[in-house]
């Protein structure tokens, strides 16, 4: 079995302190670029009900031993840290698939009291949604974003390798219902689902949700990405105007992933987040910890810096945050996507966390 198939970094600094010359004597999250991470990713799994081909093999990824994930009160007590030392401003859960965790509605209930008043959100494929919402809710959740790249039976049924679409939409239904607004829709943009992207954007508009296409990232599990096949914004631009009337409206935030496009004059937008061909990476405000409880300053940077072994040797809470800065200050400065040499990520979208 390959690395790539454990989804293992290529090194995790678990026993060296990063090193922080010329950091700063301040307490957020800065980098060597000036730009500082205030938006928390936590993957609380690797495990998914869904097989998405952008994202995980066909046999999903291997178990991660039970001993060897955070727990709610160690996940909490990192958000607690980020949020109370480090000028953390928003936390989502991510997976995997975070409605995988049995004890999901704990964890949230414990961050929830450990950064009383942060926004606490997940991304999900809303499968089982709908059962688990009102647990949810109450412990403290307060949006959620929802992966759907098509509303076509038979291309979801093909794209994840499973026959759930119906459940999907049961999830939203329920996300609705609970009021939980603005509620998010994501879509990869994939070669197979191109055609269906303006039947996506009707039904989002349709159904009240803010639809976001992203840019297929060389995340997958099988390593099939190829740049010349991805479907860029400006392809998915012109096959959404053979439908729609579009006006960029960019970016409200200067850290956010989306450019937004004002459909048919407005008021609804769908965005696009254009990782590989628009990269925003000099605005990236995200800093994630993986379910194995290592901070991964970069989506497609390998290094790792291992907390939990800290949470669980006893460290105190200024120690965990000093360690989490020099791994944020170390964060390289892209993807690097455009560069001849790219390699990608040893862990794929699944092992690391949206």
């Amino acid at each position: 079995m390959t690395a790539v198939n454990l989804g293992l970094p290529r090194s995790a600094r678990a026993g060296a302190e990063p090193q922080v010359d010329g950091r700063p004597d301040v307490p957020g999250l800065v980098d060597r670029f000036g730009r500082v991470a205030r938006d928390l990713r936590v993957s609380v799994t690797e495990k998914c009900s869904l097989r998405c081909t952008y994202c995980m093999p066909a046999e999903g990824l291997p178990a991660i031993p039970r001993d060897d994930l955070l727990t709610p009160a160690e996940i909490a007590r990192l958000v607690g840290i980020g949020v109370r030392d480090l000028g953390i401003r928003e936390v989502r859960f991510t997976g995997g698939e975070p409605l995988m965790r049995a004890d999901l509605a704990e964890i949230i209930g414990l961050s929830h009291a450990a950064a009383p008043g942060i926004d606490i959100s997940i991304t999900t494929n809303g499968i089982g949604l709908d059962h688990r919402l009102p647990a949810l809710v109450a412990a403290g959740l307060n949006r959620v974003n929802i992966s759907l790249d098509t509303v076509d039976r038979e291309h979801f049924a093909a794209l994840t390798r499973r026959d759930r679409l119906p459940a999907v939409f049961a999830g939203i239904a329920a996300a609705h219902a609970a009021g939980l607004t603005p509620l998010k829709l994501n879509a990869v943009m994939m070669r197979q689902t191109l055609a269906g992207a303006p039947d996506l954007l009707a039904w989002a508009l349709e159904h009240g949700c803010r639809l976001r296409f992203i840019e297929q990232m060389p995340l997958d599990a099988d390593h099939t990405w190829m740049r010349d096949n991805m479907v860029s914004a400006e392809e998915l631009l012109g096959v959404l105007r053979t439908r729609f009337e579009l006006r960029e409206v960019g970016r409200d935030d200067p850290s956010a992933p989306a450019e937004e496009w004002l459909v048919d004059g407005g008021p609804e937008t769908v965005g696009i987040i254009a990782s590989v061909t628009r990269s925003f990476c000099a605005a990236c405000d995200r800093t994630r910890i993986t379910a194995e409880g290592t901070v991964r300053s970069c989506l497609f940077g390998d290094d790792e810096t291992d907390l939990r072994g800290l949470l669980r040797a006893g460290a105190d809470d200024a120690e965990i945050a000093r360690w989490w800065r020099g791994a944020m200050w170390n964060k390289q400065s892209g993807h690097g996507m455009e560069r001849a040499g790219f390699v990608p990520p040893v862990r794929s979208m699944g092992a690391i966390g949206g």
